[in-house]
């Protein structure tokens, strides 16, 4: 009786779980949510359109502590960067809400954007709306939109998330390339490898 109602239990939470991911956001679908206003480390309340610019907007889930957050910061960075060269606005989204008084709290999130550096958007997506319209998993994770708000590429910054000296492709810089030439994305969607987003129970 006791196995039965462990399994029962790891099936429920199983399935409460799909239910709150969703499934991933179809490339060429609108973006969700563009327009709700998330507290930012500036103090400021902005929305996803508010970080848009002419050629579109990056989205990234991000949060403060997940060792592939870490390992890939100096990709984030450098990426970021060259999004905003490119005219492609960007914001980075924090959804760990399940730690929001801890090490994903927006006191600590202002501390570590400051550490790194940033010169964009962090923001707390309370209740992980976001990354629930999103179908959002990881941390890091990236969904890049067109000018029209329209999805044009979601996965991983590059091929080798665990290993930068393995990079052979640059997912999202390639991306950004093409999205600002006016040219289909080559490679539409990559796998991201990363930390799960820690949602509440």
């Amino acid at each position: 009786m006791k196995k039965v109602l462990v399994a029962f239990a790891a099936i429920a939470s199983i399935a409460t779980l799909a239910f709150t991911v969703g499934d991933p956001l179809p490339i060429g679908s609108a973006m969700p949510k563009a327009d709700l206003k998330m507290k930012d480390i500036s103090g400021k309340e902005v929305s996803i359109k508010d970080a848009a610019k002419e050629n579109g907007v990056l989205v990234m889930f991000s949060c403060n502590t997940c060792p592939y957050v870490i390992k890939n910061q100096e990709r984030t960075l450098a990426i970021s960067q060259y999004a905003l060269k490119m005219k492609v606005g960007v914001i980075l989204l924090n959804s760990n809400e399940a730690q929001r008084s801890d090490d994903d709290s927006f006191d600590a999130m202002k501390e570590y954007a400051k550490g790194q550096g940033y010169k964009w958007s962090y923001a707390v997506d309370k209740d992980h709306q976001v990354a629930d319209a999103f179908g959002a998993n990881r941390t890091p994770e990236c969904y890049l939109f067109d000018k029209n708000l329209k999805l044009v590429y979601h996965g991983a910054i590059d091929d080798s998330p665990s290993d930068v000296s393995a990079v052979k492709r640059n997912h999202l810089h390639e991306a950004i390339d093409e999205l600002t030439a006016g040219k289909d994305i080559s490679v539409k969607e990559s796998r991201s490898v990363g930390c799960t987003i820690k949602r509440k129970s």
